[in-house]
């Protein structure tokens, strides 16, 4: 058994080192190679999610590529969905585990290993599991020094709108034991205006919902102005309701209140459950508490960049354990149906309810999904965001 466990261990890092050690464009020319060596795997290969959560895309060097996997009805699909390795079965007694790459919630993509033997396969699936987490923390390091992991997540082109806003995101998804987040931007692929920032220590979570006014560049670009005067003043440790006035100031003495962003801004306390609040604006707030959605309503505020030296107030919330919290964007509460009906609280609630038993990670494309039924064919007049909240609190 010693040397059993003595041999795992080497093997596992020595996977690990290689990974640590790799230029950051080899990095899937490192774990290929040392599964292939350690573990006498036969195929490897690496899937990024694409910026609109439907399709896993292979990474590879142009022209050798792979098709794209529908994350819906595919085996990596299936394993990206419940964040679980999922084994499928190969002709001559081959078989391929499909392991979640993602890191500390966020949901990079699927790690594909080819292995003949399902014994083998299920002998060295805990430490395939860890090779797969130190893989994504890898990965997301890389993103620094190289282009090649975005650019393998995206099947479009982005526009340079879009391409802004994703690059000011902090990630997807976060889990921590006292809460998990999801959010998801729609069309991935063009979006301008809408954004979300969240940011956390060891007792408090600050997250921020925005709605900047305007469409393409020019959205992005005041959005970027007010994201970055949000962070300056978190940094400074200024309070919630100050960071407000901070970006509110930054925002109207470039635009001189031509344009202005929305925001709904939270600081939690991690410990107590207990929040401040600023509505500064158009983005809305359900909660779904024991089976039951309401809409939660602050006292509203003037947007970012409306007006001159705006004081803000910060507002009392309070959050419980098995809470969940739906953050919206006027892209969803107000797209319209072909006959031009709202989307609406009504239809807002049946979303959350029919999706209450997913993680928080995926209620947003869930939600998305929904909204896109009720649009129609119709193309949307503004882009859409869905942040979802799973508050667990500290014991």
């Amino acid at each position: 058994m010693k040397d059993g466990v003595s041999t795992a261990v080497k093997r596992f890092v020595t996977a690990e080192r290689a990974l640590r050690t790799a230029a950051p464009h080899q990095l899937l020319d490192a774990v290929r190679h040392a599964l292939c060596e350690e573990y006498a795997a036969d195929a490897v290969e690496l899937y990024m999610a694409d910026y609109s959560l439907t399709v896993l895309q292979p990474v590879s060097v142009l022209p050798h590529t792979l098709e794209p996997v529908s994350v819906h009805d595919s085996p990596a699909g299936r394993a990206f969905g419940a964040q679980e390795p999922y084994l499928e079965g190969l002709p001559e007694g081959s078989v391929c585990v499909h392991l979640p790459v993602t890191v500390r919630g966020d949901r990079l993509g699927v790690l594909s290993v080819t292995m003949t033997g399902g014994q083998h396969v299920r002998d060295s699936l805990s430490e395939l599991k860890d090779i797969a987490e130190v893989l994504g923390h890898e990965v997301v390091v890389a993103e620094r020094d190289t282009d090649l992991y975005l650019q393998a997540r995206r099947k479009d082109r982005l526009t340079l709108a879009a391409e802004m806003q994703w690059q000011l995101l902090p990630g997807r998804a976060c889990a921590r034991p006292e809460y998990e987040l999801g959010a998801q931007l729609e069309p991935a692929y063009a979006i301008f205006g809408d954004n979300f920032d969240w940011s956390a220590t060891a007792d408090r979570l600050m997250l921020y919902v925005s709605n900047g006014m305007g469409e393409g560049i020019e959205a992005s670009l005041l959005t970027n102005l007010a994201i970055n005067a949000l962070r300056n003043a978190r940094r400074a440790g200024v309070p919630l309701a100050d960071q407000a006035a901070l970006a509110d100031q930054a925002v109207y003495g470039h635009y001189q209140g031509r344009c202005y962003l929305s925001v709904l801004m939270f600081d939690f306390d991690l410990t107590t459950g207990r929040a401040v609040v600023v509505d500064a604006g158009s983005p809305q707030l359900l909660r779904l508490r024991e089976g039951a959605v309401e809409r939660v309503t602050f006292e509203a505020q003037l947007p970012l960049g409306m007006f001159e030296e705006t004081d803000y107030i910060a507002q009392d919330f309070e959050v419980e354990p098995g809470d969940r919290l739906v953050f919206v964007s006027d892209g969803v509460y107000a797209a319209a149906s072909p006959g031009g009906e709202s989307y609406g609280d009504a239809a807002l609630a049946r979303a959350i309810q029919s999706t209450r038993l997913l993680p928080a990670a995926e209620v947003p494309r869930a939600v998305l999904r929904e909204l896109t039924g009720h649009r129609g064919r119709v193309e949307p007049r503004d882009d859409a965001l869905v942040v979802c909240l799973d508050w667990r609190g500290r014991p």
